[in-house]
C-alpha cells in the first residue's frame, strides 16, 4: 500500500500469487488494478508495504539495493513499456549492457547481434535511441532483457507498440526461448490471443486475482 494527500492506496490488496519454474503468465485487468505494481514488486523494483516477495528461495525484502541489483542482473530480464533505453548508447551496446555488467564479455557482441537479428533490428545495429521508432526501441529493449539469458522473464506489454507480424515474431521469439531454456514468463498483456498461449491467465481487478474472472476462465 502506499499513501497519499487522499488517503491510503491499496495498490495491491490481499494479493497471493505463485508461478512455478517454467511457467508461462499473462497479468490481464483494466488500467489501475495493480497490474505493473505487481511486476516491478516481483522484480524487486518496488518493497511492498508489507507482505514478502520471494524468487526461489530468495525473500526480496531481505536484500539491501546492491543485493537486488545483483539478484536482478543474474536471475530476472525486465521489460518496460517505456523502454528505459540509454540514449548514449547505440542498439548493440544497449545489448550488450547487461553482458558486460554480469562479467558474460566472451561473445558477447556476437550475442547481442544475433538477438537484434532476431527481432528483425539487423540494420540498426549502430542507431542511437532517437534515430529508432518506439516500436524498435521497444525491440531493443527486448533484446537487452533476454542477452544475459535470465530464468525469469518479466515484461509489461512487449508487444503493445508493435504492428501485427511484428508482434508476432517477438512471440514467436519469447516461446523458442522458453523451449530452449525453459524461461519463466510473466507479462502483463491486452492481447488476448498472446495470453491464451501461455500456461495460465490471472486477471486482477482493484489490486486482487478476480476470482469471478478465474472461475470463467476455468470453465471455458
Amino acid at each position: 500500500a502506499r499513501t497519499d494527500i487522499a488517503g491510503e492506496i491499496r495498490a495491491l490488496d490481499n494479493f497471493s500469487l505463485e508461478v512455478a519454474p517454467g511457467e508461462w503468465i499473462a497479468i490481464m485487468g483494466p488500467s489501475g488494478s495493480g497490474k505493473s505494481t505487481l511486476m516491478h514488486c516481483m522484480a524487486g523494483l518496488d518493497r511492498p508495504s508489507s507482505g514478502q516477495v520471494f524468487v526461489g528461495e530468495m525473500e526480496l525484502g531481505r536484500l539491501d539495493d546492491t543485493g537486488l541489483t545483483q539478484m536482478r542482473r543474474d536471475r530476472i530480464g525486465f521489460v518496460f513499456q517505456s523502454y528505459h533505453l540509454i540514449p548514449t548508447l547505440t542498439a548493440e551496446e544497449n545489448v550488450l549492457l547487461p553482458m558486460e555488467l554480469s562479467g558474460q564479455d566472451s561473445g558477447g557482441r556476437a550475442r547481442a547481434r544475433e538477438l537484434l537479428d532476431r527481432v528483425g533490428l539487423s540494420g540498426r545495429f549502430d542507431h542511437y535511441p532517437v534515430q529508432l521508432s518506439g516500436g524498435e526501441q521497444q525491440r531493443v529493449a527486448l533484446a537487452r532483457a533476454l542477452a544475459p539469458d535470465p530464468a525469469i522473464l518479466v515484461a509489461d506489454e512487449p508487444t503493445g507498440n508493435l504492428d501485427e507480424a511484428t508482434g508476432k515474431q517477438i512471440v514467436d521469439l519469447l516461446f523458442t526461448k522458453h523451449a530452449e531454456r525453459g524461461m519463466t514468463l510473466v507479462l502483463v498483456t491486452h492481447d488476448a490471443s498472446l495470453a491464451q498461449r501461455c500456461d495460465r491467465v490471472v486477471r486482477l481487478r482493484s489490486g486482487r486475482i478476480d476470482a469471478q474472472a478465474a472461475e470463467h476462465d476455468a470453465a471455458s
